[in-house]
């Protein structure tokens, strides 16, 4: 049976204080019966790591370059991830899709980055409202994760896919239960096809999850847990997703 997972994006939000309020509540509101992790911008990471060392809580970042190293300035790579005890990256977010033009091609690439230094990739894939309203969600989801699929080979299966309508983040707009297994079931056979081992593979759902849905969409059968954005900065609200996912 596939154990649940909960991961909370922070985005670009923070600050010192808020965020060790924050992660002293995740930590007092222990033991949650999913494994749950935090994604925070990079400048936090060894302040994230510092605190949630020696628990069973895990960090991770919000994106990863996918060179080794060199003249990239801006970037951080696999291994500087790794270095900060990172246990995930995400990896084309819509936001880094649609802000900073990441093609499947790029987000393939950064996946096999952090795959190669130890770090699991988060692999986000999504279709807009336009997409949807169109009839091309299966298409374009499909092509996403096929680009990855690729791109990883034989190390595909060690990746976890999360399923973000772009049209439900941050919208208050929530995908419905049978909306969001549907593409959960396209996502897991095109994985088992591919791969082999779909049925033991992660596949969050994300997209304004909340306290008062997070059970509801974590008990369909395809859902394994969730990649949590504006609700992961509440702790009441996260703690109460985290609990949700059992």
């Amino acid at each position: 049976m596939r154990r649940k997972l909960v991961v909370g994006n922070w985005k670009m939000h923070g600050s010192r204080p808020a965020n060790a309020e924050l992660l002293a509540a995740l930590l007092a509101g222990r033991p949650y019966r999913a494994d749950v992790a935090v994604c925070v911008p990079s400048i936090y990471l060894n302040e994230t790591a510092a605190t949630l060392a020696g628990s069973d809580l895990r960090w991770g970042a919000q994106d990863v370059s996918a060179h080794e190293q060199g003249a990239y300035t801006g970037e951080i790579s696999a291994a500087m991830l790794a270095e900060c005890g990172c246990r995930y990256t995400l990896v084309g977010h819509s936001e880094r899709r649609a802000c900073h033009a990441e093609t499947d091609a790029l987000v393939a690439a950064k996946a096999q980055a952090a795959l190669a230094r130890g770090v699991t990739p988060i692999v986000c894939v999504g279709e807009t409202l336009a997409e949807r309203d169109a009839g091309q969600t299966e298409a374009v989801v499909k092509r996403q994760l096929s680009a990855v699929i690729t791109r990883l080979a034989h190390c595909a299966a060690e990746m976890v896919v999360a399923y973000e309508p772009v049209w439900a983040i941050g919208t208050g707009r929530t995908a419905s239960p049978e909306q969001a297994l549907a593409v959960h079931a396209v996502l897991r056979a095109q994985l088992q096809a591919a791969t082999g081992h779909g049925a033991a593979m992660t596949i969050l759902y994300g997209g304004s999850v909340k306290p008062d849905n997070a059970a509801t969409l974590f008990a369909q059968a395809d859902i394994d847990g969730g990649l949590i954005g504006g609700a992961s900065l509440k702790a009441a609200d996260f703690i109460a997703i985290c609990r949700a996912a059992h």
